[in-house]
């Protein structure tokens, strides 16, 4: 079944600037990195009408977004294609002006030229940018000035009369707010996020628990996915430190980002809660193990630290992406970050 979420926008106007769809359907780091794209529309073009399209499991990012007019939530673990078609048609009705697409992959192409939009936006990795109307260079890993996704995502906006970035930005809600101020107390607290899908973008159990017991004088909440319960569990167990509490499921989006903002520090992989925190200006250390920083996925929070080995390994980035074990068996990359350069005092 399609998803269409609409916010509550001021829709007295009759006649809008723009009306643009833009689409990501990545994961929700990608996600999250798009909303900078978000900021840069409306803050130049501020009558614009915008929708979005997602793959399910981002929408909470989007409660209430007072930029978005609606959202269109792509299923696509549960008929997928079935579910494609709903998107579309639901796209098709629109006659948008623009569609700005930042994925780089088939099915988002294949939306971008059926949507009937006057002009079609996208990477010139998407196989099916040809037939776009505008084509964009898509770099990544460049040696000299490497460019940040945001800034990646930003030359789409070539209609846009501006060169300034836009950061990411989320917007909880005062009920989030609330909701994590009962949980905190006003306390102050560290927030660790151990988990990542991919085993090489993930610092090993053994170092965050030397995180965890380096700061037990203070709070420390584990988030993280449902499915991370058991992992975020383990490290509460080996830790000597009394005052962890495994949040991982328990609390949405939105309410993590709450969560993130008021920590003294928060530790992450190279993962979606690092974008979290780019989006709500959280103070965060980011650990990157197989990837590497020049592949523009840093955090852009004011107060923001890169954590990773210290010399050249032969071996490093094995990827783009993550895998699911150390190719060399070794794991130099993540065993060998040295963390008293990346804890505060107490």
């Amino acid at each position: 079944m399609l998803s269409i979420i609409k916010n509550n926008l001021h829709l007295h106007k009759i006649f809008f600037l723009k009306k643009l769809l833009i689409i990501q359907t990545a994961f929700l780091g990608d996600v999250i990195l798009s909303t900078s794209v978000i900021e840069k529309i409306h803050n130049n073009l501020p009558d614009s009408l915008m929708d979005l399209v997602i793959r399910k499991g981002a929408e909470d990012l989007f409660i209430n977004h007072p930029y978005i007019n609606k959202l269109f939530v792509w299923d696509k673990k549960n008929n997928k294609y079935k579910n494609f078609l709903l998107v579309l048609t639901a796209i098709r009705k629109e006659e948008y002006d623009y569609v700005i697409n930042l994925h780089r992959f088939f099915s988002s192409g294949l939306l971008s030229i059926l949507s009937k939009s006057k002009e079609t936006i996208g990477f010139d990795k998407n196989p099916l940018s040809f037939l776009f109307s505008k084509r964009i260079k898509h770099k990544i890993f460049e040696k000299e000035n490497p460019l940040h996704e945001i800034e990646r995502n930003d030359k789409l906006l070539y209609f846009i009369d501006s060169k300034s970035v836009s950061k990411p930005k989320l917007y909880p809600q005062e009920e989030d707010e609330f909701f994590v101020k009962e949980i905190t107390n006003q306390s102050k607290y560290y927030c660790i996020a151990p988990s990542s899908v991919w085993f090489t973008k993930q610092l090993p159990i053994d170092k965050w628990v030397e995180i965890c017991n380096f700061y037990n004088n203070h709070y420390m909440y584990i988030i993280g996915t449902k499915n991370d319960y058991n992992y975020c569990e383990e490290i509460k167990k080996l830790s000597n430190n009394l005052k962890i509490i495994n949040l991982a499921g328990k609390l949405s989006l939105l309410q993590t980002v709450v969560l993130l903002k008021n920590a003294i520090m928060n530790y992450t992989n190279d993962s979606a809660p690092l974008h979290l925190c780019s989006a709500i200006d959280a103070k965060i250390t980011a650990f990157f193990c197989s990837t590497i920083p020049e592949f523009g996925f840093t955090p852009v929070s004011s107060d923001s630290h890169i954590a990773q080995i210290e010399y050249n390994l032969k071996c490093r980035p094995c990827g783009l992406h993550g895998k699911k074990k150390c190719p060399e068996k070794h794991f130099k990359c993540a065993n060998d970050i040295k963390l008293k350069n990346y804890l505060l005092k107490n």
